[in-house]
């Protein structure tokens, strides 16, 4: 009761102290705070802004804006230019992510077998995630596949003339590709984990029922490795459909745009030629496709993710 009474006295003496009061009452709002001005400055209100901006005609170095409606979506769809840049980045999204989770799962397959010196492998197979979309790794990749790199000599060895990799619009999406593809550290990492949660007993029953390595993989390791099969594919796909450094750094874009992904357009828009209103219209349909195709992702898991209940079933 003593105890009480002090408590309320103390409450009373900070009430009148104004802030260290509010400090006390609010301890847990402070401490996300720094996170909650962070969100409502550099997301919030961007996202907020550009919906705003890709109505009008916005310019970024004159001051007047002026409302012209759906105009910069109409122009989306009448330049061919933003058209082509919207199918190089289906294309780059769909040869990439199918790709990438394949040789991500290859390689987890291979790395979960009880082999000698399998950690220096896994470590091995991480580092070029750890190196990420650097400039330094795009730059390498740029030297490596130009006309005198290091992969046409190698093909000279064997008299074989390689082609101009960066210079053929025939082969320059799928040199960006492949760096992505090359980087599949964070999938693998992920499906490695997956894999050695599979219980083995359901391999020796397979075994027993005369199941081959291959029936016991695609009946036994897929279904229950799919929810994160799901995971990996809904990240690497929005990933993709933001990728920027890579072709950006490797081919600007050329030649004759087969490697423009969209990304790249607004970049351009909005910093070469200052249409900040398209830019932000084109941001904004990169967004709802990139979100359609979640959407349907999601939907479409019903028929293909395996979830066990709460029984294990």
């Amino acid at each position: 009761m003593r105890r009480n009474k002090d408590v309320q006295i103390s409450d009373a003496v900070l009430k009148r102290r104004g802030f260290r009061y509010f400090l006390k009452e609010n301890t847990g709002f402070l401490y996300i705070l720094p996170w909650l001005i962070g969100f409502l400055v550099f997301k919030l209100y961007p996202f907020g802004s550009s919906l705003y901006y890709s109505f009008t005609d916005y310019d970024l170095f004159k001051d007047i804006v002026s409302f012209i409606g759906f105009k910069n979506y109409t122009q989306i769809l009448d330049t061919a230019k933003i058209r082509k840049a919207f199918e190089v980045t289906f294309r780059y999204a769909f040869m990439t992510v199918p790709l990438k989770l394949a040789f991500a799962l290859f390689v987890a397959y291979i790395l979960n077998f009880k082999i000698k010196g399998v950690n220096l492998f896994r470590t091995i197979y991480y580092i070029p995630s750890i190196l990420g979309g650097s400039v330094a790794i795009a730059v390498l990749w740029k030297f490596l596949f130009q006309n005198n790199g290091l992969i046409n000599q190698i093909l000279s060895i064997f008299n074989v003339v390689g082609p101009n990799w960066l210079g053929d619009s025939r082969y320059s999406l799928f040199v960006v590709s492949l760096l992505r593809v090359w980087q599949f550290g964070s999938p693998m990492v992920i499906f490695l984990a997956a894999l050695k949660s599979v219980p083995t007993d359901l391999y020796e029953a397979a075994s027993i029922d005369g199941a081959s390595k291959t029936r016991q993989f695609l009946s036994v390791t897929i279904p229950l490795i799919s929810p994160v099969i799901f995971y990996n594919l809904v990240t690497q796909l929005c990933q993709a459909f933001q990728e920027f450094n890579a072709p950006y750094i490797i081919t600007d874009g050329g030649p004759l745009g087969s490697t423009t992904l969209i990304s790249m357009l607004v970049y351009q828009n909005a910093f070469k030629t200052y249409q900040m209103g398209l830019a932000s219209a084109i941001s904004w349909l990169l967004f709802l496709i990139v979100m359609t195709l979640t959407i349907i992702s999601f939907m479409s898991q019903k028929y293909w993710v395996y979830y066990s209940d709460d029984e294990g079933r």
